[in-house]
């Protein structure tokens, strides 16, 4: 995790060499997931379980699209990565998001939040060029980018649905 976190290129090649380091890389998504709810405490255990499964789902659709755009559309000659080693290298470059526990601290939680977004941020970009043996870091952060765009639009729309259901009940008599 710390290898990952400083953006080593050699523990991210390491990493996806490594098939057994599969379940090391969920341990550390799920972690930083925890850290995410951590960070929510303020807004009480359903803000806690609410921020833990949003920031668990948000990684798992990001990494899904990523490696989908990365390997299907955006891809090079030399590409060439299974889903195992493109989630492995993934799942380590979410080491940063573990400063999301410190989420909770007033005004301070909210610069620490957005540090470790654009610090995932680049991690992931490292893990996709390793990943997908790409020789530029524009193609990875295109790749990075458009799947984060792509996660954000789903997730606005599921919240947009789900506000427009609990107003719905809420007109309807409903709580």
């Amino acid at each position: 995790m710390v290898g990952a976190a400083k953006l080593k290129v050699s523990t991210y090649e390491e990493v996806e060499a490594d098939s057994t380091a599969t379940v090391q890389a969920m341990g550390v998504v799920l972690l930083s997931a925890a850290a995410a709810g951590i960070g929510e405490i303020g807004y009480g255990g359903r803000g806690v379980i609410i921020g833990c499964a949003a920031a668990l789902i948000g990684w798992l659709v990001w990494a899904f699209l990523t490696w989908l755009i990365g390997t299907k559309f955006l891809d090079e000659p030399e590409t060439n990565a299974d889903i195992g080693q493109m989630m492995r290298t993934i799942g380590f470059a979410a080491s940063p998001g573990i400063l999301r526990a410190f989420g909770w601290i007033p005004l301070l939680g909210t610069v620490i939040e957005i540090i470790a977004w654009f610090w995932m941020l680049v991690a992931m970009v490292v893990a996709v060029r390793q990943a997908l043996d790409y020789k530029s870091t524009g193609r990875a952060f295109l790749v990075c980018a458009i799947g984060w765009f792509v996660n954000v639009l789903i997730f606005v729309s599921l919240g947009a649905l789900l506000g427009i259901a609990v107003l719905s009940a809420r007109n309807a008599g409903g709580t």
